[in-house]
């Protein structure tokens, strides 16, 4: 593809964002500095259409934008084994 992404959604591991990124957390941007993003989801996720819009709130879903059971805001969403020993997984 020889044309850059006008925005993509990852998911992301760190307690920051990198820059030119930003968290979505529903929060509102400001259409004036953001025209290009606004022409693609517009009020979809919020904000009034005229100063501002909202990005999505990912907080509380997968990967597939699915709602997370048990989630708790500020506790680990995903975890890994360290120690060798894998929980079953019954499928």
């Amino acid at each position: 593809m020889d044309e850059g992404y006008l925005a993509q959604i990852i998911l992301f591991a760190g307690n920051f964002a990198p820059k030119g990124w930003t968290f979505c957390a529903g929060q509102l941007l400001q259409i004036q500095q953001n025209t290009p993003l606004f022409a693609l989801i517009g009020t979809t996720y919020g904000g009034d259409g005229q100063h501002t819009f909202a990005l999505p709130d990912m907080r509380e879903k997968d990967e597939q934008g699915t709602p997370r059971i048990g989630y708790e805001l500020g506790k680990p969403s995903y975890i890994i084994c360290t120690q060798g020993m894998f929980p079953i997984r019954e499928y």
